[in-house]
């Protein structure tokens, strides 16, 4: 039986077969488009990936998978999120990838975003923001978002591909999710955020039991 994230990524197919060059992000739902991509593969030319779990998948099913800075501007960019409102902002950074999806994103004329109706909601802020630091500003910055009303929880064991710590804050007032986002950036630091609201979805594929719905 197919579930609906599988659902979210089958229809998310139509809009990779119109590029030869793809970015790809991160997460279970990417998996199962990673898998609809590879139906595809002679018509893709490379793929840009937001992490090495990513990498590693499109590689073993043979893809070309090449640096952002390799391609500069994507014609589209594919990801899923753990959180999105009505507005299609949304909370990213379960995984840990927040920096590089952000990063594709933003490079991206298109961003697509894949998710089925348990990650919608009226206002952000039921799943925490991950927050990327610096391994020595890891005290310091968490003591800021305290000052911010948040409660930030270090997500120990845990390395970025990129070598530095992810704090997981609960609790933000995300009434207004583009001013906590530009906050939380200017602390000294903080490499990214996982609030995308800067740099919103384009399209949102909504998977639910009655069926999929292209939010545009």
């Amino acid at each position: 039986m197919i579930n609906l994230k599988q659902q979210a990524a089958i229809a998310a197919l139509s809009y990779a077969k119109k590029h030869r060059v793809i970015g790809i992000g991160t997460g279970s739902t990417v998996e199962f488009f990673i898998d609809q991509l590879a139906t595809i593969k002679s018509q893709i030319d490379m793929v840009v990936s937001s992490s090495e779990r990513s990498t590693l998948k499109l590689k073993q099913l043979g893809f070309l998978v090449v640096d952002l800075n390799y391609v500069g501007t994507l014609p589209i960019y594919i990801d899923g999120a753990d959180e999105i409102d009505v507005h299609k902002r949304m909370i990213k950074g379960g995984g840990g990838a927040l920096t590089k999806e952000k990063i594709l994103a933003t490079a991206s004329k298109e961003f697509i975003c894949m998710v089925d109706t348990s990650k919608q909601v009226d206002v952000l802020g039921k799943f925490p923001v991950a927050v990327e630091v610096l391994p020595l500003a890891r005290g310091l910055v968490a003591r800021e978002l305290l000052k911010m009303g948040g409660d930030p929880v270090w997500r120990e064991h845990f390395i970025t591909d990129s070598g530095n710590l992810i704090l997981d804050v609960h609790n933000l007032d995300l009434t207004d999710p583009l001013a906590i986002e530009m906050k939380i950036k200017q602390l000294p630091g903080v490499v990214e955020n996982g609030i995308f609201a800067k740099r919103r979805a384009d399209v949102v594929i909504c998977a639910s039991e009655q069926g999929v719905q292209i939010l545009c």
